[in-house]
């Protein structure tokens, strides 16, 4: 098996992974209700551009898909950090709320372990990197 055909199947692996988080990110948010407020809606909307970005490369790879994908790639990833901040913060409210006379240095490492879990929105981030992955130095760019 030459090089360039073991870069193609690494490439499919990579996005096929990716698409699966993503979809899979769906079923869980889904299945935790992560629909109480607009902002809790923003990892639907990604994840479901992240699903249609890669499944475009998987079905047509070309120079505007990929460029595509890349973009999306950038916003999940983006909204996987706003995410980790969102966890985070409301960990932080809570665990202020339940002790007022705390300050934000003494309930910090507990709100990392609050009911929000930080690393939560982190699997967005992932699938993003694993797409990005695909697409560095994809050969139909050369072009």
């Amino acid at each position: 098996m030459d090089a360039e055909s073991i870069n193609h199947r690494l490439r499919l692996f990579l996005l096929a992974l990716a698409g699966f988080i993503f979809v899979g990110s769906v079923v869980e948010l889904a299945l935790e209700g992560h629909t109480a407020s607009p902002v809790q809606w923003i990892p639907f909307v990604l994840s479901g551009l992240g699903i249609v970005t890669v499944t475009a490369v998987l079905i047509s790879p070309a120079r505007f898909t990929i460029w595509g994908l890349r973009g999306a790639m950038g916003l999940a990833f983006l909204g996987s950090l706003f995410g980790m901040f969102e966890h985070i913060e409301h960990n932080l409210a809570f665990a202020l709320e339940i002790r007022p006379n705390a300050t934000v240095s003494d309930v910090f490492f507990e709100a990392l372990r609050g009911a929000n879990p930080l690393l939560a929105p982190g699997i967005l981030a992932l699938a993003a990197l694993l797409a990005l992955a695909a697409t560095y130095y994809h050969p139909i760019l050369k072009r």
